[in-house]
Formats: structure tokens, sequence, C-alpha cells
């Protein structure tokens, strides 16, 4: 079986979360060269980029500055914790950084 052109196309979605937001929000998402160049800016801000396909298809879903569905919430708050946590760790001195990034 061959995979469908919408399968192979990459999808990316960025999330927004401040100090006074009630919940984290869709800040970009997209497919395709979108997705290349969400990722791209990530990349180039030393943001993490963490790959869950799954969490992508729900999160596609949602319009932009959406916040994230109640659903979501245990989801979410586990992957921020995990990257607060990374972000930890990491040095200081020289910038963000290395990260098992492994896209979108």
């Amino acid at each position: 079986m061959t995979a469908s052109r919408s399968e192979i196309r990459p999808r990316a979605v960025a999330l927004a979360y401040g100090a006074s937001d009630s919940a984290p929000r869709v800040l970009a998402k997209g497919r395709g060269a979108t997705a290349e160049s969400i990722i791209e800016r990530a990349h180039e801000s030393g943001v993490y980029v963490h790959e869950s396909p799954e969490l992508v298809s729900l999160l596609m879903h949602l319009d932009l500055d959406a916040r994230i569905p109640q659903s979501l919430y245990l989801a979410v708050a586990e992957l921020l914790a995990w990257i607060y946590r990374l972000e930890q760790r990491a040095p200081t001195e020289s910038g963000p950084a290395e990260r098992p990034d492994k896209g979108a």
C-alpha cells in the first residue's frame, strides 16, 4: 500500500503559553511548506520541537489563537513539564542547550 500525499506532508503546530494565560493557545499551524517554516523558525529561535503525530493531529483541528480544550490539558501539561525540566538542565552560558529535536 502506498502512503497518500497527505500522510507524507509534514504537519506542525506551535503553542504559546504565558503565566497569565488560562490555557496554552495555538500560535501557528500548517502542513507542507508552512509546517517546515514553523519548525525552522522554532529551531532558529531555540524553541524545543517535539514530534507527536497524535497530538499534532488533534491540535490541527483548532483555530489559530484558540485555547486548547480541557481534554488536552493533561497531555500538553506533561509535555510542557518535560520541556521545562530539559531547559532547567540546559547550560545557560553558551545559549540554548543541545536538544534531541525530532521534528513536529
